[in-house]
C-alpha cells in the first residue's frame, strides 16, 4: 500500500505502509524478508544498489554448512551459485617459518560466485513474497516520541523522498549500519558499545589463470608482511580465485594492497593472470552485539556482529538471525507487541546458535594484538591441524597430553607464547560458559554484562592487550 503526501517544500512524498520494511538485500535481509513474506505478511526489502548491481558485494566467497540454511529459500535455488564444492581444508602459508599448514575445516564447506549468490538470494526472497525497492538509500528513521519505538524510515528512492510507515524495522544494512546513528537507543538494551576499531577493512578481486591451481580443494591464508593483515586465495575453480586481504581499519589500506598486489606477482600459478572485479568492504571482527533488539527493530548480520571474527565467515550467521529476527517480528506482528521483550528470544537463538562461540573466539583476536606475530607463527606452525581448526571454528579445543608434549618440542623458542596462549585458552573458556547462560530478558541483562566485564579485563590482564570495548 502506498499514498502521496506533498511536502512543505512542494515535493511529493510516496508513503508506503507493509508490516516490515527490511533494510539491505544482503543474506540476513532477504533470509528475514522470505521468513516474513512466507507467513503472508507484507513486506518490502530497501536496498540502495540498482536492481543490476545488488547482490554485488566484497567477499571471501567461502560458504559452510549451505545445507543447513533456512528453508525459507530453498536450497535449490543457491546451487548454481555454488561452484567448488571440492574444498575441505585450509592451507595456511607461514614465511616466516618455511612452513605450509593443512588443516581440515569441519563440517560442508565450498566457494561461491557472490554475485550469483546474491541475486538468487533476491529471486528467493522476492518468490516468497517481499517486494524490492531498488535504488532507496535511507536516511532517518521515525521513532515515537515517548516510547522510542520505531515506527519507520525515510529516506531517497530514485532522488524522490519516499517514506515507510512498518510495525517492524529489520536493519540488515552492513556493518557500521547508518541506521544506529539515527536511533535513540536510550529506552533500551540496544548495543551501542561499537567502535570503528571493532571492524576491519577488507579487498578482494578476481584473479582468472589458464592453468589450473595445484590447492584448488583448499582455502590458502597467509599473514601479510604487516602484523595487522591477512592475505587470502580462494579458488571458485581450478582457474578462477577471489584473491583478498583484510586489515584492521586503523591501517593505512594502499599499502597493504600493495603486499596483494606483491604476492601475486611472486606466484608462479598466476603468472599471465587476468585481474577483475575489484571491490571493498567493511567487516565485524568483534564479539555479537550483546543486544540487537530496540521496540519496532531489529539489527542482523553484520549489522549486529554476526561474523566469525578469526575467520570473517558471515554467511550462515546471517542467514540464521535473517530468520530469528524474522519469527519475533511474526510475533509481534500476531500479537501488536513489537516490545524489546517480544524481540528478546531472537537475542537468545542467536548466542544459542553461534554468537557465544564467536564471542569466545574473539579473545584470540585480542590475543594476537599483544603478542609478537614472528612468535605467533612460530607456535601456530607447532600446532597439530585438526586442534587449529577446532579452535578456529569452536572457539575452543583440548590437546592432550602426547600432543602437548610434541607441540612444547617442535616449538621451542616459542615457549612464552605457548604459555600465555594456553592461559588465554582458559580465560576463552570461561567467557564461552558464560555466554551459553545468556539472560532470558532484557531486566537481566546488566548484571550478566558486569560479569560479562570482568572476565574480560581478565583477558586483557592476561593478554597484555588494551581493553576493546
Amino acid at each position: 500500500m502506498s499514498t502521496q503526501d506533498q511536502s512543505a517544500a512542494g515535493t511529493a512524498t510516496r508513503t508506503h505502509s507493509p508490516d516490515v520494511v527490511v533494510v539491505g538485500a544482503g543474506t540476513a535481509g532477504c533470509y528475514a524478508a522470505a521468513t516474513v513474506a512466507r507467513e503472508g505478511y507484507d513486506v518490502v526489502i530497501l536496498e540502495r544498489k540498482s536492481e543490476e548491481e545488488a547482490g554485488h558485494i566484497a567477499c571471501g566467497d567461502a560458504l559452510k554448512g549451505a545445507s543447513d540454511f533456512p528453508e525459507s529459500i530453498p536450497k535449490s535455488k543457491l546451487e548454481p551459485a555454488i561452484t567448488n564444492t571440492e574444498v575441505d581444508h585450509g592451507r595456511f602459508e607461514i614465511p616466516q617459518e618455511d612452513t605450509v599448514l593443512e588443516i581440515p575445516v569441519p563440517g560442508e564447506l565450498a566457494v561461491i560466485d557472490r554475485w550469483e549468490y546474491g541475486k538468487r538470494i533476491i529471486e528467493g526472497a522476492r518468490e516468497a513474497g517481499a517486494e524490492l525497492h531498488y535504488d532507496t538509500v535511507v536516511q532517518t528513521v521515525v521513532q515515537e516520541g515517548e516510547t522510542g519505538r520505531v515506527t519507520g524510515v525515510e529516506g531517497i528512492h530514485a532522488g524522490e523522498p519516499v517514506s515507510y510507515e512498518a510495525d517492524v524495522v529489520i536493519d540488515a544494512a552492513g556493518s557500521l549500519s547508518v541506521l544506529q546513528d539515527e536511533v535513540d537507543f536510550s529506552a533500551s538494551t540496544f548495543d551501542t558499545n561499537v567502535d570503528y576499531t571493532h571492524f576491519c577493512s577488507a579487498y578482494r578481486e578476481i584473479v582468472r589463470v589458464d592453468e589450473p591451481v595445484e590447492w584448488s580443494d583448499a582455502l590458502v591464508f597467509k599473514p601479510t608482511e604487516r602484523a595487522a593483515g591477512y592475505l587470502w586465495y580462494f579458488p571458485r575453480t581450478e582457474t578462477e580465485i577471489n584473491a583478498g586481504l583484510g586489515f584492521q581499519m586503523t591501517e593505512e589500506p594502499m599499502k597493504l594492497v600493495d603486499d596483494l598486489k606483491r604476492d601475486l606477482e611472486t606466484r608462479e600459478e598466476f603468472d599471465g593472470a587476468d585481474v577483475e572485479d575489484k571491490l571493498g568492504a567493511a567487516l565485524p571482527t568483534r564479539r555479537p552485539y550483546d543486544s540487537a533488539v530496540h521496540p519496532g527493530y531489529m539489527a542482523v548480520g553484520d549489522a549486529a556482529g554476526h561474523v566469525n571474527p578469526t575467520t570473517g565467515g558471515g554467511i550462515a550467521g546471517a542467514a540464521y538471525a535473517g530468520k530469528y529476527a524474522a519469527e519475533q517480528a511474526i510475533e509481534g506482528l500476531e500479537t501488536g507487541d513489537f516490545s524489546e521483550e517480544t524481540f528478546w528470544e531472537y537475542n537468545e537463538l542467536v548466542m544459542d546458535h553461534f554468537g557465544a562461540r564467536y564471542a569466545a573466539l574473539d579473545v584470540y583476536n585480542i590475543l594476537s594484538t599483544a603478542v609478537d606475530v614472528d612468535d605467533l607463527m612460530g607456535l601456530l606452525a607447532a600446532m597439530p591441524g585438526d586442534k587449529l581448526a577446532e579452535a578456529l571454528y569452536s572457539g575452543s579445543t583440548d590437546i592432550g597430553m602426547k600432543l602437548k608434549l610434541e607441540a612444547l618440542l617442535k616449538s621451542r623458542g616459542h615457549w612464552g607464547t605457548i604459555w600465555n596462549l594456553y592461559q588465554t585458552k582458559r580465560r576463552a573458556d570461561d567467557l564461552l560458559a558464560h555466554y551459553e547462560d545468556y539472560p532470558s530478558s532484557p531486566d537481566e541483562l546488566e548484571a550478566w554484562q558486569e560479569r560479562r566485564d570482568e572476565l574480560m579485563d581478565a583477558v586483557y590482564e592476561t593478554t597484555g592487550a588494551d581493553p576493546k570495548y
